[in-house]
């Protein structure tokens, strides 16, 4: 009996997945364990190893093909097995009712003289399922019919170009950037309602139309931009390129921040950094000094260490604070787990450990995953302070700024240089209040500013 080999869910946020490369080529022994297919994630590229033994008889997914999580990719069974067995039909419920009235056609040539009437009723399903003008349930994929509530594209007006016509991502995708061909169906019969007025209106308005249809004006376009621009060169994001964006642009939308701001006096860490310099050769960075204070500040404030998701507030018992990097124009944020339990030392290791997988591309999902707080550093380019987007459905997200001298007042009433940090903490309203957020800010400043607790 032929297994199928579904796209697997690689990380807690991949929805779907690219085939980078089959490792065994069709007709190939596979043993259960043994590597089959490499695969891009949202987080980063993983080889995806068999969970049985057998022949690779099929494969439904080629090289450089992208498929939502739980779709079938091949098959594997015995040898000698016949390709093309229907089991992957099962993981597309919806389009069962096309393939059943394709498939029906070809069977009864012979009565479709007698069963002509027959004929209309079998064909009709399809049309109002591809343009739902008929009130009938639209198909699309999961992720579509997300993605089309976030970005408010109705799903009627949108022709899918998925088996049986059903909508995917890239038909939403394409229908929010005005690229939907199906939209321009819904439309056409308003004017032939009032055929007199049109021509006045339409003609001298038909060249300065940005949404005029036709070939001529997409072909027209690119010419202009490209004499006004020089040579336009398009650059294909990654998929981590495009998580990033979608993720972000999510949280813009939807997440009501706020950002609270203050400066923290570093001269004791520098003091405590110049002695560690002493002791070992990988002195651990400000950057490590602010995730162990952030991590032992969230201990005492759960639900910074929280999420809102899906109307609910959620609270965790680990610390697991994830650390942005920017590495090959992407940001990727490898999480340090239970970061308050760690000494400062380990986090040091750590953290540089991660940086390195990242930049080297050897970053792997399960590294990328359970972040509970995100701390972001700008201060190595100067910036001495920023506000950052919040990583959904994390609560909130620190930020820091350079370490630079700055005129400060003392305990006497004396201006005097100190060595001032910048930190800012993003929160979303929605599961942190202003005192929440606040309380959680002083205390870190109070970890940095008396930090042995950290070294211990």
């Amino acid at each position: 009996m032929a297994t199928d080999v579904l796209m697997p869910r690689l990380s807690d946020s991949m929805e779907e997945g690219t085939v980078l490369k089959w490792l065994v080529e069709k007709g190939g022994e596979v043993e259960r364990g043994a590597p089959l297919v490499e695969i891009e994630t949202d987080k980063a590229n993983m080889t995806y190893e068999a969970d049985t033994d057998g022949v690779l008889i099929e494969l439904l997914a080629q090289e450089g093909d992208t498929l939502e999580v739980g779709q079938p990719i091949a098959r594997i069974g015995a040898a000698g097995e016949a390709d093309g067995a229907p089991a992957a039909e099962d993981a597309r419920p919806e389009a069962e009712t096309d393939h059943d009235a394709d498939d029906a056609a070809p069977d009864e040539p012979a009565q479709a003289t007698d069963d002509a009437e027959r004929v209309p009723t079998k064909a009709a399903p399809p049309a109002p399922v591809a343009k739902a003008n008929g009130g009938e349930r639209v198909k699309a994929s999961p992720l579509a019919r997300r993605m089309a509530g976030e970005l408010g594209v109705e799903l009627a007006r949108v022709e899918g170009s998925g088996p049986g016509g059903r909508v995917v991502k890239a038909d939403v995708e394409a229908a929010a950037n005005g690229g939907d061909e199906g939209a321009p169906e819904q439309p056409a019969p308003a004017p032939a309602a009032k055929p007199e007025p049109e021509p006045p209106a339409t003609e001298p308005e038909r060249d300065q139309t940005p949404a005029a249809t036709g070939e001529a004006a997409a072909q027209a376009a690119p010419a202009q931009v490209g004499g006004a621009k020089g040579d336009v060169t398009v650059h294909e994001p990654t998929r981590l390129q495009r998580t990033v964006s979608r993720r972000m642009a999510e949280s813009k939308a939807t997440v009501p921040d706020f950002a609270l701001e203050l400066d923290v006096d570093m001269t004791l860490c520098i003091e405590l950094r110049e002695r560690l310099k002493a002791q070992t050769d990988r002195a651990p960075s400000y950057n490590d000094m602010v995730v162990k204070a952030a991590a032992l500040a969230l201990r005492d404030h759960p639900r910074v260490n929280g999420a809102y998701r899906d109307g609910k507030w959620e609270s965790y018992s680990r610390v697991n604070v994830g650390v942005a990097v920017a590495a090959q124009d992407a940001l990727v944020v490898p999480v340090i787990q239970d970061a308050d339990q760690k000494s400062l030392g380990e986090i040091s290791r750590q953290a540089v450990r991660l940086i390195e997988r990242v930049r080297d591309g050897q970053i792997t999902p399960p590294e990328l995953s359970g972040g509970t707080f995100s701390v972001s550093n700008l201060g190595m380019y100067g910036i001495e302070r920023f506000t950052a987007i919040v990583n959904p459905p994390q609560a909130a997200i620190l930020t820091v700024g350079a370490l630079k001298k700055k005129p400060a007042v003392d305990e006497r009433g004396r201006v005097v240089a100190r060595d001032l940090m910048t930190l800012s903490l993003v929160c979303d309203h929605r599961i942190l209040y202003g005192a929440d957020g606040a309380k959680f800010l002083a205390q870190v400043r109070e970890l940095l500013e008396q930090p042995l607790s950290l070294a211990l």
